[in-house]
C-alpha cells in the first residue's frame, strides 16, 4: 500500500509542506511508529501543547527528547495553577527555567516554590488565591527577581500583605512597570513615596479593593499612566480631585465600584490634560445624582453603567463607523500602529473584566437592564481578548451572571459559595448571551488550553443548558456550535487534578443528554466512555454527581436511541454506579439510583447491574433512605422496581430484605415515593414468596392506604393490582402450615388481611365507575357508550407499563376467580394495558392472543352473577384487541 506523505518541515524560520510521493509504508512498518524519529520542530510543537509537568515528564524518555523538552521556547512562561505546585516540583524544573520569563502561581504554598525555580531573568509574575501570602513570602520574591517589570496579586483579597512589603517592592524592582495588588488593607503614604523614588518607570498601578489608599501621595507617582482604585472605601475625593488632575502622564484612571460623585468627575475630566479615559462603573453616588447627565467630558471618555459603553469606546478611533459591539474585536484584528490607543485598550480590557467580575459576584439591584442591554455583550467580547486573565474574568463573570433559576437545576454548594446559585437574574439574561453569539464563544473558550478559562467556559455552557426556556433551543444550539465535543475533550484533557472543570463539563453534558437529540451527540464525541471513567476514577463528589446524572440522562431516552444499551456496555459502568450507591454524599447516591433505575429498562443491564452486586447495594440504600430526601427515596425505589421486573430479581430482593423498607417508602409523604414503591411492591407481590413477606412485614396496611388516600392515580392503581396479587389465591397454597393453633392464626390473619384488601380494591375500581355510562353502556354496545367508559376509566400514565406474557396471563386467570372484586380487578388493569395509543398496547394484545384470553373475556363479560364493572370492562378489552388485530398488518 502507498499513499502520499505531507512532513512538515522547518526552514528559514518558516513552515513549508514538501510533498513525498509513494511513499511505502508496507506491512512491515504500519504496525510500529519510532515517535524518536520524528522531526525536531514536531517534537518541540507536541510538547509546547502539554502541561508543565507532562512536558517535563515526557521528556525524561529519551535523550534526544530531553535536550529538545528543554528547549528555551517551551519554558519562557509556565502556569502552575492547574496542578499542585510545591518546592520538591520547582527544584525538579529549575534546570529548565533560567530564561523563564512569565510565570503564573495559585495560592501561599506555590508562592513559597517560586524561588526555587531559580529563574532569575523572571519579567511578570501573576498570583491569585493570596489569602495566605505574607510580607516575608512576597518580600523573599521579589528579592530574589529583580528584573520583575509586573506584579500581579488578585482578584482575591491579600489580607496579609502590608505596606512593608509594597516597600519591599520598589526597593528590589526598580524595573517595575505594572503593580497591581488587590484587597490589602492600608496603603501608607511611605510605600507609595517609595514606588515613586525607586520605579521611575511604573506606569500602570492598581489598588483594587483596599481599605485605606494614601491619595496625596498616589500624586507623587509622576510616571503613572494607568491607574486603578476599582473598589477601594474611604477615598478623600477632594484631595483626589485637588491633586490626580495634575499628574502629567496620567491617560485612564478607573474609580468604579467607589463612592466617587459628580464634583470630583467633573474636576478630573474638566482639569487634567492628560485624562483620556475615566472609568466610574457601579458608582451609587455618581448614577443616584442627576446632574452627571450635564457633566461635560471635553472630549475624554468617561464610562459609566448611565453611559453607552461601545458607542463611548468607538470615539476612542478616528474611524467610528464600524465599530459598535464589535469594536473590541475589530481593534484587535486591526493593524492599529497607535501606541498610545493600544495600550488605553490593553487596559480598558483589563479594567473592564475585572470590574464587570465584581459586580456579577456582589449582584447589586437594579441592574437587570445593563446587563441585557451592555453587560452580557462586553463580557462576551472580552472573553475573546488575547489577555488570559482577561479570558479567564469574562469567563467567569459570564458564568457567574447567566444563571437562570430553575428549581430543577444541581448546583452543589461550592458553586453556591461562589456566588452563583444566589442570583436572581432573569431568563432574558441568557437570551441576551446566545443572542450576542456567546455560545459560539464559550464553546470555542471550552477548547482553550487554559485550564481555568476553559473551566468557566464549560461552567457558562453548564448555565446556559438549564431552565424551561431553553432545553428546546440552547442545547441544539450549543451542539452546533461544536460545545458537546468540546466539553468530552475536556474530560479527557483533564482528567486527573481538574476537579473544577470536571464538573462543570459533566454538568453540562448531564443537561444536554437529556434532549434526546444532543443525548445522541453526547455519545457520538465519546461521551459515554468520558462519563464512565469520572464514575470510576474521580473521588470528588461533585464531579461523581454529575457524572451520574449524565449517565441516568443518557439511558433516559427508551427506545427513541441505543443510549441505554450503550452504557451498560460500557467496561466499568455498571458496576461504578453500583459503587456510588454507597457513597458519603446523599447527592452522588441520588443521582447514581437514577442512573441505575433508567438502566434498568434494558433486559441485559438488568442483569448485568444485579451480577455487580445491585441488589444487595439498592436494598441497603433503600433500608438507609427512610429520612432522606424524596428525591433519593424515589430513585431509589425506582431502581428496585427497574430491577424486580425480573423474578430472578425479584426473588433476591425479597431475600435480601428489600420488601419492609420499600413497605416504609410507600408510607412517604411524597406523590413521586408513592409511585416508585408501590411499582417495587406490585413487582414483588407476583412471587408468592413475596407476598407472604408483605404481609408478614405489615405492607397490607401500607398498600391499602396507597390505594385509597395517595394523590396518584397511578401509585393507587398498582397498589391495588399488588393486593390482587396476594389474595387472587395462590398465597393460600404456598402459605407454611405449622401446629393447628399456629395454622389457624395465620389462617385469621391472612382472611382478615383478605378482607380489607379486597374491600379497597372494589373502592378503588368504583371511583372510575359512572352509574349512567355504565347502564347506558350495558343496554348498547356502540361504540360511544364504550367510550365514555373509557375515557372515565383511563390512568394516562398506565399506558407506559409493560407486563410480561407471566403477569398477562395472571390477570387473565384472575378473570376466572371466585371474587367478584377481582374479576372486576384483573378487567381494569387488562383495560389500561390495551387502550389504543399507549406504548406497549400493541404487546399487550398480542400476548392476550397467545394466552386465549379473547374467550375467557367472553365468558366474563356474559356472566351473570359478573360485577357490572367487570362485565363492561371486560367488553371494552375484547374490542381493544379487535382494534389491534386490524392494526396488526400494518405495524
Amino acid at each position: 500500500m502507498s499513499r502520499r506523505v505531507r512532513r512538515k518541515w522547518a526552514k528559514k524560520g518558516k513552515l513549508s509542506y514538501p510533498e513525498i510521493e509513494d511513499e511505502d509504508l508496507g506491512p512491515e512498518r504500519t504496525g510500529f511508529v519510532d515517535w524518536t524519529s520524528l522531526p525536531d520542530d514536531t517534537v518541540i510543537q507536541l510538547f509546547s501543547c502539554l502541561n508543565y509537568r507532562d512536558r517535563a515528564s515526557l521528556s525524561s524518555t529519551c535523550r534526544t527528547w530531553r535536550v529538545l523538552g528543554s528547549s528555551q521556547c517551551l519554558w519562557s512562561s509556565l502556569d502552575f495553577r492547574a496542578h499542585k505546585f510545591d518546592t520538591a516540583m520547582a527544584s525538579s524544573l529549575a534546570s529548565r527555567c533560567v530564561n523563564l520569563q512569565k510565570l503564573r502561581f495559585r495560592g501561599a504554598e506555590s508562592a513559597d516554590s517560586i524561588i526555587h525555580v531559580q529563574a532569575k531573568n523572571l519579567r511578570e509574575i501573576s498570583g491569585d488565591y493570596c489569602r495566605k501570602i505574607t510580607d516575608a513570602t512576597l518580600s523573599v520574591i521579589v528579592a530574589r527577581h529583580e528584573n520583575l517589570e509586573s506584579l500581579q496579586l488578585g482578584p482575591d483579597f491579600c489580607e496579609r500583605i502590608t505596606s512593608d512589603a509594597i516597600k519591599a517592592i520598589a526597593v528590589c524592582c526598580p524595573k517595575l512597570k505594572k503593580l497591581r495588588l488587590s484587597g490589602i488593607r492600608d496603603v501608607h503614604a511611605d510605600a507609595i513615596n517609595a514606588l515613586a523614588k525607586h520605579c521611575p518607570n511604573l506606569v500602570d498601578i492598581g489598588f483594587l479593593d483596599c481599605l485605606n489608599v494614601d491619595e496625596a501621595a498616589l500624586g507623587n507617582i509622576i510616571s503613572v499612566r494607568f491607574l486603578s482604585v476599582a473598589g477601594t472605601s474611604n477615598m478623600k475625593w477632594g484631595v483626589v480631585s485637588n491633586l490626580w488632575h495634575k499628574l502629567p502622564k496620567l491617560i485612564g484612571l478607573d474609580v468604579s465600584r467607589t463612592d466617587i460623585g459628580p464634583p470630583a468627575v467633573s474636576r478630573l475630566l474638566s482639569s487634567s490634560q492628560s485624562l483620556k479615559v475615566l472609568c466610574a462603573m457601579n458608582c451609587p453616588v455618581l448614577e443616584e445624582d442627576t446632574s452627571v447627565c450635564t457633566i461635560k467630558t471635553k472630549g475624554k471618555l468617561l464610562l459609566a453603567l448611565f453611559s453607552d459603553v461601545f458607542r463611548g469606546l468607538s470615539s476612542l478611533f478616528a474611524e467610528t463607523t464600524k465599530k459598535g459591539r464589535n469594536v473590541f474585536l475589530e481593534w484587535r484584528c486591526s493593524k492599529n500602529k497607535d501606541k498610545n490607543l493600544n495600550e488605553i485598550m490593553t487596559w480598558l480590557e483589563w479594567i473592564l473584566s475585572h470590574t464587570l467580575l465584581r459586580i456579577a459576584e456582589s449582584n447589586p439591584q437594579g441592574l437587570d437592564e445593563f446587563w441585557l442591554k451592555q453587560g452580557a455583550s462586553l463580557l462576551l467580547s472580552l472573553m475573546q481578548s488575547s489577555q488570559e486573565d482577561v479570558q479567564e474574568r469574562a469567563a467567569t463573570g459570564l458564568a457567574t451572571f447567566v444563571v437562570i433559576d430553575d428549581e430543577n437545576a444541581s448546583i452543589d454548594c461550592g458553586r453556591a459559595e461562589a456566588a452563583i446559585a444566589n442570583l436572581s437574574v432573569n431568563a432574558n439574561v441568557a437570551k441576551a448571551v446566545a443572542e450576542e453569539g456567546g455560545i459560539n464563544i464559550l464553546a470555542g473558550l471550552a477548547r482553550s488550553m487554559n485550564r481555568l478559562v476553559a473551566e468557566e467556559a464549560a461552567g457558562g455552557l453548564w448555565n446556559l443548558s438549564v431552565g424551561e426556556e431553553h432545553k428546546v433551543a440552547y442545547p441544539a444550539a450549543i451542539a452546533e456550535a461544536g460545545g458537546v465535543k468540546a466539553l468530552v475533550d475536556l474530560i479527557f484533557k483533564w482528567s486527573s487534578g481538574g476537579d473544577g472543570v470536571l464538573e462543570r463539563a459533566a454538568g453540562a453534558l448531564a443537561n444536554l443528554a437529556a434532549d434526546d437529540k444532543c443525548s445522541m451527540e453526547v455519545a457520538i464525541a465519546g461521551g459515554v466512555h468520558a462519563l464512565v471513567m469520572l464514575a470510576r476514577n474521580c473521588k470528588f463528589e461533585g464531579v461523581q454527581e454529575q457524572a451520574a446524572r449524565a449517565l441516568a440522562n443518557l439511558a433516559a431516552h427508551g427506545d427513541s436511541n441505543s443510549n441505554n444499551a450503550a452504557v451498560g456496555q460500557e467496561a466499568g459502568a455498571l458496576e461504578a454506579l453500583v459503587q456510588l450507591t454507597r457513597s458519603p454524599h446523599e447527592g452522588v447516591r441520588q443521582e447514581a439510583a437514577g442512573a441505575l433505575w433508567n438502566l434498568s429498562f434494558d433486559d441485559r443491564n438488568r442483569e448485568a447491574i444485579a451480577a455487580a452486586g445491585g441488589v444487595e447495594a439498592l436494598v441497603t440504600l433503600a433500608q438507609s433512605c427512610s429520612n432522606a430526601s424524596p428525591g433519593l427515596q424515589e430513585r431509589a425505589a425506582g431502581a428496585l422496581w427497574g430491577l424486580s421486573v425480573s423474578e430472578a430479581n425479584s426473588v433476591a430482593i425479597g431475600r435480601e430484605g428489600g420488601v419492609a423498607p420499600l413497605i416504609a417508602l410507600a408510607r412517604s409523604d411524597a406523590e413521586d415515593v408513592h409511585e416508585t414503591a408501590a411499582g417495587a411492591l406490585w413487582n414483588l407481590a407476583f412471587n408468592h414468596s413475596n407476598a407472604l413477606r408483605i404481609v408478614e412485614e405489615g405492607g397490607v396496611p401500607a398498600l391499602v392506604h396507597l390505594c385509597s388516600s395517595s394523590v396518584s392515580k397511578m401509585a393507587r392503581f398498582m397498589a391495588a393490582l399488588a393486593l390482587a396479587y396476594m389474595f387472587d389465591g395462590r398465597v393460600d397454597e404456598f402459605a407454611p402450615m405449622g401446629t393447628s393453633s399456629e395454622s389457624t392464626s395465620k389462617s385469621v390473619s391472612l382472611d382478615g388481611a383478605r378482607r380489607m384488601a379486597l374491600k379497597h380494591i372494589e373502592a378503588f375500581i368504583l371511583t372510575f365507575s359512572d352509574p349512567q355510562a355504565f347502564a347506558a353502556a350495558a343496554a348498547s354496545s356502540a361504540p360511544a357508550a364504550l367510550a365514555q367508559v373509557t375515557e372515565r376509566a383511563r390512568i394516562q400514565e398506565a399506558g407506559h407499563l409493560r407486563c410480561s406474557g407471566a403477569e398477562i396471563g395472571r390477570f387473565v386467570s384472575m378473570l376466572r376467580n371466585s371474587s367478584s372484586i377481582l374479576k372486576a380487578c384483573a378487567a381494569f388493569a387488562l383495560l389500561q394495558f390495551t387502550i389504543p395509543g399507549g406504548r406497549h398496547a400493541v404487546h399487550h394484545a398480542s400476548l392476550m392472543q397467545d394466552a386465549g384470553a379473547a374467550r375467557v373475556l367472553r365468558a366474563a363479560a356474559a356472566a351473570a352473577t359478573a360485577p357490572i364493572e367487570a362485565k363492561i370492562f371486560a367488553r371494552i378489552v375484547l374490542r381493544n384487541l379487535e382494534h389491534h388485530q386490524i392494526e396488526a398488518p400494518s405495524i
